[in-house]
């Protein structure tokens, strides 16, 4: 009896953010009735629910998540800065003549502001308002160009420094804590988000090679959906390249003061994103872009996203104290323990459950939902900590893309013409989800591709 309350709460949220309610309320509210239910039916024991002001606690101070507020603060500021503007233009300018050369230019600047700010809406919104009616006038097929957009956008997500990353890096060192607890290791090891930021840059960068090569293979294979731009559309002159050396120098110099001093141990990630909130500010004033009406604007939204991802936090933690009331904790692990084939079916069930919920929540609503439940019972069964954390990590990169709610649509959605048909986006993003589909393939075929750089840094 007490097993179907932790199922059926695990369903009803499922529910009732399919509906469109507040992610944070409907966590906590729906848990918080769950409890009552179960209290008066004997089947819950409301000691559970002493531990929240020590979980709420816990979580203000937790000195991991002080990096979302500067990421978030970081990538606002850099939107304002017209930084994507000069990149779209100078990249344009070198590869737009080329067959599928604009396609090219929109992966590398998607690249760059992804390793820039971390914050996929921005990113596919901005790039959509600058380069789609570019493409789309070149001749670009409207699926094309879409998907490409959108799935550009998406690698804020698995690129750092990632606002995903830093969440998943703190559920996965509570997760591997854990794990190392019900062995009875008391002298815990853990993994942290800079591990997750350094296992994260090779699979982002293979994502890029992939992305790039698909769009070579469309402009070879069908040269009319992908052609080349006219020099008069791009607006292209003797210059070109030392623009783009221009436009280049600042973000990558922000990128290498961000990751390189995560990477050469000489700051902590939250340390690193004070870096860039800075360095981003110092652009803005560059580009004379930055005023006190925009350090306003960028302050109150980065006070909004935090405030929303705290929020879901708390929310998320009620919801934990009472899933394990239930004893869901439990169940779970009895579930994939008694599996036939071991962790090698768990780890694949697990894969299959997280991508199907991509089509109906998002990644933030899945970390701290599915993760904390099912990451404990993965490590306890030898799994890397790095290793899955990247595996979940592109995984909910699909997220953002499968419909009938990827946000990724709905960011470019408010940003296109009305001319471009949602059915056009919804084919243009599948060649890119096949694209995830298979760096999860090699992932799981060669490790290392995730744990090599973090075991030399």
């Amino acid at each position: 009896m007490i097993e179907l309350f932790a199922i059926g709460l695990f369903v009803c949220i499922c529910l009732v953010l399919i509906c469109g309610y507040p992610v944070a309320f409907s966590l906590a509210g729906t848990s918080l009735a769950f409890a009552g239910l179960g209290a008066l039916t004997g089947n819950f024991d409301v000691a559970f629910l002493s531990a929240v002001p020590n979980r709420i606690y816990g979580i203000i101070t937790n000195s991991n998540l002080y990096a979302v507020p500067m990421f978030v603060f970081m990538g606002i500021m850099l939107e304002k800065s017209k930084i994507a503007e000069s990149l779209l233009t100078s990249m344009a300018g070198l590869f737009g003549t080329l067959r599928g050369g604009l396609g090219i230019s929109v992966i590398l600047v998607g690249m760059l502001l992804a390793a820039s700010t971390g914050i996929v809406g921005a990113t596919v919104v901005t790039m959509g308002v600058l380069s789609l009616p570019t493409m789309l006038k070149a001749g670009y097929s409207p699926a094309l160009a879409s998907g490409t957009i959108c799935a550009t956008g998406t690698l804020g997500q698995i690129i750092p420094p990632s606002i995903s990353l830093v969440l998943l890096g703190d559920v996965m060192s509570n997760a591997y804590q854990q794990a190392q607890l019900r062995q009875g290791q008391f002298s815990t090891q853990t993994v942290s988000v800079g591990d997750l930021f350094t296992g994260a840059i090779i699979p982002g960068l293979m994502l890029v090679g992939l992305y790039m090569l698909y769009m070579l293979g469309i402009a070879f294979f069908r040269p009319q959906s992908a052609p080349a731009a006219s020099p008069e559309l791009l607006g292209r002159d003797e210059s070109i390249l030392g623009r783009a050396l221009k436009s280049l120098l600042p973000p990558l110099l922000l990128i290498l003061a961000v990751l390189g001093s995560i990477l050469s141990g000489a700051a902590t990630p939250t340390e690193a994103a004070g870096v860039g909130a800075l360095g981003a500010m110092l652009l803005a004033i560059a580009n004379r872009q930055f005023s006190l009406k925009i350090l306003q604007d960028v302050s109150e939204a980065t006070v909004k996203v935090t405030s929303m991802v705290f929020m879901i936090l708390i929310g998320a933690s009620i919801f934990s104290l009472v899933f394990r009331g239930f004893g869901g904790d439990i169940m779970v692990e009895d579930f994939f323990m008694s599996l036939p084939g071991g962790v090698v079916v768990a780890m694949l069930m697990i894969m299959l459950v997280v991508f199907l919920l991509g089509f109906i929540l998002d990644f933030i609503e899945i970390t701290y939902m599915v993760v904390p439940i099912v990451g404990p019972v993965l490590l306890g069964m030898g799994l890397d900590p790095i290793w899955l954390g990247i595996m979940l990590a592109v995984n909910l990169q699909s997220s953002f893309l499968t419909p009938p709610f990827g946000f990724a649509l709905f960011y470019l959605r408010g940003a296109a013409p009305s001319t471009l048909r949602t059915a056009d986006m919804y084919r243009g993003v599948a060649p890119y989800i096949l694209i995830q589909l298979s760096m999860l393939l090699m992932l799981t075929l060669w490790p290392g591709l995730a744990t090599w750089l973090p075991s030399l840094v």
